[in-house]
């Protein structure tokens, strides 16, 4: 048991006991719940502190702890039943299947997440180099609103093309650009096309936004370009979301004569094409070819805002993204970054810095190239063996998730909580979608599991008779 879980299963025997106890009685002393509960004066410390918060007790210096009056306890209860009036209907996220299935249980496996288990994550690298960058006399100065240029033109000769350090914006992670350019290109009640499915936080970030999603239907070359050209003409949109490359959940790349064709005809209806590059350094070595470049690559004309992000193939608290743009809209751009927060932490831009330019962190990026590929076959061919009724949509060449189609008559909901009854944790499909889903799938990682044996358990709970 953890330190916090261990604080708050203290907490809770206090409450109980003080719950059956009179108000002004004293609870025992630091030393005696030590020696009953088998635990730290810190974790004492830390669960009367959370009780004293709550209302429950008071502490009162050189005496004691004791129970707190019926009256403070109540009042440690606020009543916010106004906020439900005030808030009307602007509601903020669509996560209610995760919240009803509630938190997983302690020793659950975890084939639910979007990051790289500890195990793969380059933590010496990330030591080091935030310990550098905070070294620098001028790593606690004011960073520029658009970010360090050095790192501005870092991520620009990554992306390739004509994109300059002048067009690149520094954000606060991925999902933290996905928000601003969905608040600077779109007013609210806009529609935004989107494939279907699609990364489910984004739709969120959409919805945030005020925008209406509209889907439009993916194949095994990506989004369909004859239905995006109805979608804008039916629509009006003036925005499109899409992932051309490892595209999250199915693993799609947009196909070679697709992806000219979708930004010509967003930039026929007069519309942006906000471009999600999360997974360009999640591909899986030696399964398929050379990682097509990105749509921004050639495009002159702005039409395409690309996203980008260290933190995927990096660890989850590297919260540095880039968005790249041309023309007013960059403006634009810059202006909600300065609204918003100002700028990014300097000591994250300067460890980032540290990275990108470390030989590390190529032969980091190679080894996990590696090691998703081994992953994502070992787990694919354990579920094609154990449920052939289930359906692999594809095996990815890159990302870290597999897309299934269950069996037909299958809830993705029942099988998802059936996997959390034997263990083992996985995402339902519905959340991937903006409007009705044409079946039900689960999306599966491959990346969170600690390793090789970790992984094959998950997935022999996963596949296991209910």
């Amino acid at each position: 048991m953890n330190d916090d879980s261990t604080t708050l299963a203290l907490a809770d025997r206090l409450r109980r006991l003080a719950d059956r106890l009179a108000p002004g009685d004293r609870l025992p002393s630091s030393r005696e719940l030590v020696a009953e509960h088998q635990v730290s004066p810190v974790t004492v410390t830390r669960a009367i502190a959370r009780l004293v918060a709550e209302g429950v007790v008071v502490t009162r210096s050189g005496s004691g702890t004791f129970v707190a009056s019926r009256a403070r306890r109540e009042s440690a209860i606020a009543d916010t039943a106004w906020q439900t009036v005030a808030l009307a209907d602007r509601s903020v996220g669509t996560d209610q299947i995760t919240a009803a299935l509630g938190p997983a249980p302690e020793g659950t496996i975890l084939l639910d997440g979007g990051y790289l288990h500890r195990s793969l994550q380059p933590t010496g690298l990330l030591g080091s180099a935030l310990a550098r960058a905070a070294r620098r006399i001028d790593a606690w100065d004011r960073a520029p609103v658009a970010g360090l240029e050095a790192l501005r033109a870092v991520f620009a000769r990554s992306v390739g093309g004509g994109v300059t350090a002048q067009d690149v914006l520094i954000t606060s992670g991925g999902q933290g650009a996905l928000s601003t350019a969905f608040r600077a290109l779109a007013a609210p009640g806009s529609p935004i096309l989107m494939e279907s499915p699609t990364y489910p936080v984004a739709i969120e970030a959409a919805r945030a936004a005020g925008l209406r999603p509209v889907p439009v239907p993916l194949d095994d070359g990506g989004i369909r370009p004859d239905l995006l050209a109805d979608a804008f003409a039916m629509t009006g949109a003036r925005l499109l979301y899409c992932q051309p490359t490892f595209h999250n959940p199915t693993g799609t790349v947009l196909a070679a004569e697709r992806r000219r064709q979708v930004v010509d005809i967003a930039r026929a209806a007069g519309a942006f094409l906000v471009e999600d590059d999360f997974a360009r350094h999640l591909g899986h070595l030696g399964h398929g070819g050379p990682v097509p470049p990105p749509l921004v690559w050639d495009d002159r004309d702005g039409t395409v805002v690309y996203v980008t992000s260290l933190t995927k193939p990096a660890a989850p608290s590297l919260r540095i993204g880039a968005l790249v743009a041309r023309g007013p809209v960059l403006e634009r751009l810059r202006a909600l970054r300065r609204v918003d927060d100002f700028f990014v932490a300097r000591p994250m831009q300067e460890a980032a810095l540290e990275i990108l330019g470390s030989p590390s962190w190529d032969r980091h990026l190679r080894t996990l190239s590696t090691v998703l590929r081994e992953r994502c076959a070992s787990a694919a061919a354990a579920v094609e063996i154990a449920r052939p009724d289930w359906t692999l949509t594809r095996i990815p060449a890159g990302g870290l998730h597999l897309w299934i189609r269950l069996a037909l008559g299958e809830d993705d909901l029942a099988v998802v909580r059936g996997a959390r009854s034997r263990g083992v944790a996985v995402s339902p499909g519905r959340g991937n979608f903006a409007a009705e889903a044409p079946a039900a799938y689960i999306r599966v990682g491959f990346a969170a599991a600690a390793d090789h044996a970790e992984l094959s358990e998950g997935i022999r709970r996963l596949t296991a008779s209910a």
